[in-house]
């Protein structure tokens, strides 16, 4: 018995174990020695493993009691067939076998921890007219597609008196998917496509490479473990384009990586696994990205990973920032083109051709607003998040039921006075051509200085009216208390001067620095009572906090990207908003009417007298009021501020059987916000048609050979600002904050440093 060893080799188990069932791999056999013996496994009483001489030259597997011969189950060929039957030299095994060793021979398995590898080609080797005998309760697993054949070795000698078994060191069981399976004789279009099937294969297998040699005609790469002989080599035959696998060490003594991340999960890796995902939906968040990489491949990435990669694919899907201002002539040319009447003009720096200015409105909103929309303008801006930064500048109407109606875009490289005098310069050319019969305008901003000079210098006839939501953000930073606040909306609201007075006047019982913030503002710029326009009930411009789902979203692409989403969220507005309104069956929007049965069901309690055909006098629970509907005015003021009667003029207006939808304003109305969005803004070709569809067209403003540079200015390291600081309060002095334990100033008493 000491002349015959057993050969165990690498990567093949054999697990001896509590039930452990033998079974046998592909087409195993078991070779036997000159005289051709068959190989048994039978009970023996001398030996816990032994060997006898086989009856009937069977290989069998003796049952404890019946000594049949146990089939297993078929097993598959390598080459693709299986086998339903067992041939004279296989071993089979039955299934369902439970393990109980004899108290004289037993081999306590549960304590066994060791697994015997073995490679194929290697043997049993066993002495002629002998066979491998176990325990009747034992059996011997073997690992389905191992090879068990006989022949002569020495790795692992078995005596007769007990199992010797050499512990070997467990390796990472590396099972290549079926798309990562790296073979010889493989090729590869060139070096970059074998390398990527390289990578692909060591992030699947979860073992990291290094590259020893790579140039047009070789490629070497090995494991980056120390000591892992893991290599593999491709080369390309000269005169032959396509590179082949030449030779692979596939066997890994590593445990493969062990940390979360992976030296070849490059930024490149990240965009080529997700680029299917972000070409269905570019909004596909680098935070989702990061999830699926963990969950399909077990890699953690940083976000700084999964977003440059985000970028790297949607700068192949949408363009490059560069050729987005390098398109902006042929863009221009294209939105005139599309849709005629429109204004589309870039500018650039004349010493060095930098992007500088870019004003964009469509005919459609051009037609809107100068016909049936109210007269009311609102002023802003935001800050883009594109590789080249810039501010968007908005200017924006109303319809008749209160919703934003954009009417112009202008991009700038920076905000400033002159950037701010330029835009309303065009905006004044936009709607002196096209407002002839329009009332005066209303415009609402906030107080930046470049905003009130431009206003002032191109439409002197206009009110100017600031945004209330500006001018309280700042009241707000500057006292922070919000009953201060509320008071301050309440002021704005009011439609007498003396409930202003009164409103003022509480604010100054609270804080005397509050009131004398307020009062050095004029409030006939702000608050209703003394505004001498017509702001129909608007005191803020609202444009950034309306558009925000949008407009954020659109603010960091590339600027010709950036305006196509503007015009299809344009488009989609006017289609979306024409169809509603063809469903409407009252007179005036929803909106309105619903004001006005507000004021119904309460003149209906009001009693009026009338002076003569035009003059009534009102009187209510609240006083008596004063109206006339010749001139339309309340002394309430409240109809000529909202262009709707108020319950005063409703009962006036009742009580001579007047229709009181003939005294409102014509804005209000459904026919005219049909005719507010009675205009379609058409859809731009792609820019791959540009060339073809501008053959033979001649457009002017912008010349076709008009090359913009990208401007200067680049967006800084980090993640962008998300809340922007306001021109109001860029200047603004902070207040002096008094340590009340060491009674100095520029500090609070948490952050004091004075000694006690």
């Amino acid at each position: 018995m000491a002349n015959h060893d057993l050969v165990l080799g690498q990567n093949h188990d054999l697990a001896l174990g509590q039930r452990q069932d033998l079974g046998l791999g592909h087409n195993h056999d078991l070779d036997l020695g000159q005289n051709h013996h068959d190989l048994g496994l039978m009970h023996t009483h001398d030996h816990g493993l032994g060997i006898g001489h086989a009856h009937d030259h069977e290989l069998a597997l003796r049952h404890a009691h019946e000594h049949e011969l146990a089939l297993g189950r078929a097993t598959k060929h390598e080459h693709g067939h299986a086998h339903d039957h067992y041939h004279d030299n296989e071993l089979g095994l039955g299934q369902n076998h439970n393990p109980h060793p004899d108290h004289d021979h037993a081999l306590d398995l549960a304590s066994q921890n060791h697994e015997l590898d073995m490679a194929e080609g290697h043997e049993l080797a066993v002495g002629e007219n002998h066979e491998l005998g176990i325990d009747q309760n034992l059996e011997l697993a073997v690992d389905q597609g191992q090879e068990m054949s006989v022949q002569p070795a020495q790795d692992m000698v078995i005596s007769q008196p007990q199992l010797v078994i050499t512990p070997v060191l467990q390796s990472r069981a590396l099972v290549p998917a079926p798309n990562h399976e790296l073979s010889v004789g493989q090729e590869f279009p060139d070096v970059k496509s074998c390398r990527r099937a390289l990578r692909d294969a060591a992030i699947a297998l979860h073992f990291e490479i290094q590259t020893v040699k790579s140039d047009k005609s070789r490629f070497t790469a090995k494991c980056a473990s120390e000591g892992c002989p893991w290599r593999i080599h491709a080369a390309k035959l000269p005169g032959v384009p396509a590179f082949t696998i030449r030779t692979i060490h596939e066997s890994h003594s590593c445990g493969g990586i062990t940390h979360l991340g992976h030296q070849q999960a490059s930024v490149q890796w990240v965009a080529n696994s997700v680029e299917e995902r972000l070409r269905e939906n570019p909004h596909y968040k680098p935070k989702e990205i990061l999830e699926e990489i963990h969950r399909v491949h077990g890699i953690t990435l940083s976000y700084k990973q999964a977003w440059r990669g985000k970028e790297r694919i949607m700068a192949a899907v949408r363009g490059s920032f560069e050729e987005g201002y390098r398109l902006l002539p042929e863009y221009c040319d294209q939105v005139k083109r599309t849709n005629p009447g429109s204004i589309a003009s870039v500018y650039g720096n004349p010493t060095d051709n930098c992007f500088q200015r870019l004003f964009i409105s469509f005919h459609a909103s051009i037609y809107g607003f100068a016909n049936a929309c109210r007269p009311l303008l609102g002023l802003d801006r935001t800050l883009l998040k594109s590789k080249y930064l810039g501010t968007l500048l908005f200017a924006t109407g109303f319809d008749g039921d209160g919703a934003l109606f954009p009417l112009a875009f202008g991009v700038v490289d920076e905000e400033n006075d002159e950037n701010w005098m330029w835009f309303l310069s065009e905006l004044h050319n936009l709607l002196d051509l096209n407002t002839e019969n329009m009332p005066r305008l209303t415009i609402l901003s906030d107080r930046q200085k470049g905003i009130v000079d431009g206003v002032e210098a191109n439409f002197p006839t206009a009110f100017h009216g600031f945004c209330m939501r500006h001018l309280s953000e700042s009241f707000r930073k500057e006292f922070n208390n919000s009953m201060l606040v509320g008071l301050l909306w309440e002021a704005a609201h009011a439609l007498q001067v003396l409930d202003f007075e009164a409103k003022i006047l509480e604010i100054e019982e609270i804080s005397q620095d509050a009131a004398y913030w307020i009062r050095r503002i004029p409030p006939r710029l702000w608050a209703t009572a003394y505004f001498e326009g017509t702001r129909l009930g608007h005191l803020t411009a609202n444009i950034i906090e309306a558009l925000n789902n949008w407009i954020l979203e659109a603010s960091g692409l590339p600027i010709v990207q950036m305006m196509e989403s503007i015009r299809r969220q344009l488009m989609t507005f006017f289609n979306e908003r024409r169809e509603t309104s063809m469903q409407w069956t009252t007179i005036l929007v929803p909106s309105a009417e619903a004001r006005v049965q507000e004021a119904v069901e309460r003149a209906r309690h009001y009693q009026v007298l009338r002076a003569n055909e035009a003059e009534f006098e009102v009187i209510s629970h609240e006083g008596t009021t004063t109206v006339d509907i010749r001139s339309r005015c309340c002394l309430c003021r409240g109809w000529q501020l909202y262009g709707l009667p108020c319950s005063h003029a409703v009962a006036a207006l009742h009580f001579c059987r007047q229709n009181v939808h003939r005294f409102t304003e014509s804005c209000f109305t459904v026919a005219a916000y049909r005719k507010t969005y009675s205009q379609t803004i058409h859809p731009v070709p792609d820019k791959s048609l540009w060339n073809e569809l501008s053959e033979g067209t001649q457009n002017g403003g912008n010349k076709p050979d008009m090359i913009i540079n990208p401007p200067k200015s680049l967006r800084p390291p980090g993640r962008p600002r998300k809340k922007r600081v306001r021109a109001e309060d860029r200047g603004r002095v902070k207040r002096i904050v008094h340590c009340s334990r060491c009674n100095q100033t520029g500090h609070f008493r948490t952050t004091c440093a004075a000694p006690i």
